[in-house]
């Protein structure tokens, strides 16, 4: 799990900085606190403590485990959850 959140860690940076520059030339603002925009950061502070944890802290087995799951549970919901249940420029519950 390490390796892979080794991985999609900087591409989730990425993605959530391009959104907020691409948001700037869209709406005039980088940041609204859409529900998605606020989960997608969310899911980024978690996997940043992860990261950090694991590097500064040691941690590993179950500690890890743990914060790499809540991670886990907190994308999906920003993936299913926020599209289908919350209203906002990423939503799509009226579809």
């Amino acid at each position: 799990a390490y390796r892979t959140i080794a991985f999609v860690f900087p591409v989730w940076t990425f993605a959530v900085i391009a959104g907020a520059i691409w948001a700037e030339n869209a709406w005039g603002r980088y940041w609204g606190w859409d529900p998605k925009e606020t989960w997608a950061f969310i899911t980024w502070v978690i996997y940043a403590g992860y990261l950090h944890a694991r590097s500064t802290a040691g941690w590993k087995g179950r500690k890890a485990a743990i914060i790499g799951l809540i991670g886990f549970v907190a994308f999906l919901i920003n993936y299913f959850g926020v599209n289908f249940f919350a209203e906002g420029l990423h939503s799509y519950s009226g579809v």
